[in-house]
């Protein structure tokens, strides 16, 4: 793949720092299949936690007063806090649950104020779900939970102070710029075909980080792998993930890095024309099985955009080199879903695949990158 005389796109959002390294050889990505489509926001995360917040530093503020209210005394200055959810939470109280003046009320026994805790627990719960939205939040992925395998990597419990990377000494300053070029050819091609069907392209945001960052589906972090969040239209990536992406997957190449960024290109594609909001409506209504099903044609069909667009890119102006097609189909074998389950596990369990086997995945970006078709990505309609 060739890019030196491409332009570079201005949407690319840097927010990488110097601070600690991340990846560890005990960090895993099995079970990540560079899809950010199954991403979606919800009330637990980012903004929507403001409601969590809100609940639990008002019942900590209640149940404190109850719990701790003396009988025959002055109330003076006593506070609660409480914890919640994204960035709401309780704060230290700003006096006596009511509200600083002296009180002589009767006691109230043990028995009493368990009572009326319980009956409050209930009734705030109650009211939380009544305000909730309909549509329950989309899972946050992560690299094992898709295939129901064990916790989380472990995380750095303490970073070192954010410092942004200074451009003179940047070791991925080369890295970066690719990124830049691989997401301008992306715009340039989804540019003009919604514009030959009657529609326009608003353009995506790539954001560069390392470790974690806010988003609008909650937050990211880099054993994610890239993924994209239909909430704020942005794809997030740590560049350190390709270096993992060549040594654990056996997968590198600067194609095989165009193709996952093209892929989560593809999930913006199908959230401006509705196909993210639709399945996403589904779930609701649907087992997990059964979504896993839904969630799998998603993923295929991000793969034969990808094809797409790497088609249409390189008749506008070739930039593709002999065994760049290949370095693509490697990447998409290795992260079949049964590729990955049979490495991890020594089994396959296809009622839990939610991206596609290595076959499939494989066998979609070729129709996309053979036909150049849009319409002939509907994996909606079409046997998979």
């Amino acid at each position: 793949m060739h890019l030196d005389d491409e332009r570079e796109s201005e949407y690319v959002e840097d927010r990488r720092d110097e601070g600690g390294d991340y990846f560890g050889n005990e960090d895993p990505f099995e079970g990540r299949r560079y899809g950010g489509g199954n991403y979606g926001g919800g009330p637990f995360g980012g903004g929507g936690g403001l409601g969590g917040g809100l609940l639990g530093g008002l019942l900590g503020g209640i149940l404190g007063g109850i719990m701790s209210r003396p009988r025959n005394e002055e109330q003076q200055g006593g506070g609660a806090s409480g914890g919640g959810w994204g960035h709401g939470g309780g704060g230290p109280g700003d006096g006596s649950p009511y509200g600083g003046q002296p009180q002589n009320r009767p006691g109230m026994s043990l028995g009493g104020k368990i009572a009326v805790a319980i009956a409050l627990i209930a009734a705030l719960v109650l009211l939380y779900l009544l305000l909730s939205p309909a549509t329950p939040p989309a899972p946050v992925p992560s690299p094992r939970s898709q295939v129901g395998q064990g916790p989380m990597p472990r995380m750095q419990s303490a970073l070192p102070p954010a410092r942004q990377v200074n451009p003179a000494n940047d070791p991925q300053a080369a890295l970066v710029t690719e990124m830049k070029k691989v997401l301008a050819k992306t715009e340039d091609t989804w540019d003009v075909l919604f514009q030959q069907s009657g529609g326009q392209y608003r353009r995506p945001r790539l954001v560069l980080y390392n470790g974690s960052t806010p988003t609008a589906c909650g937050q990211g972090q880099a054993a994610m792998g890239p993924f994209y969040c239909p909430g704020d239209q942005k794809v997030y990536l740590d560049l350190r993930f390709f270096s993992e992406m060549e040594r654990r997957f056996k997968a590198g190449g600067d194609f095989a890095r165009a193709y996952v960024i093209a892929h989560e290109i593809g999930h913006h594609v199908q959230t401006l024309t509705g196909v993210m909001q639709k399945t996403n409506a589904m779930r609701q209504r649907m087992s997990k099985a059964e979504y896993n099903k839904v969630s799998v044609r998603l993923e295929l069909q991000a793969d034969c955009y990808a094809g797409v667009w790497a088609h249409h890119a390189n008749r506008a102006k070739p930039f593709l080199d002999p065994g760049d097609v290949d370095e693509a189909l490697k990447a998409a074998n290795a992260i079949g879903d049964d590729t990955l389950q049979r490495a991890a596990r020594g089994a396959v369990v296809p009622d839990s695949f939610t991206h596609g086997t290595s076959e499939q995945r494989m066998r979609w970006f070729k129709t996309g990158f053979d036909s150049g078709s849009v319409s002939a990505c509907d994996t909606f309609s079409k046997a998979i």
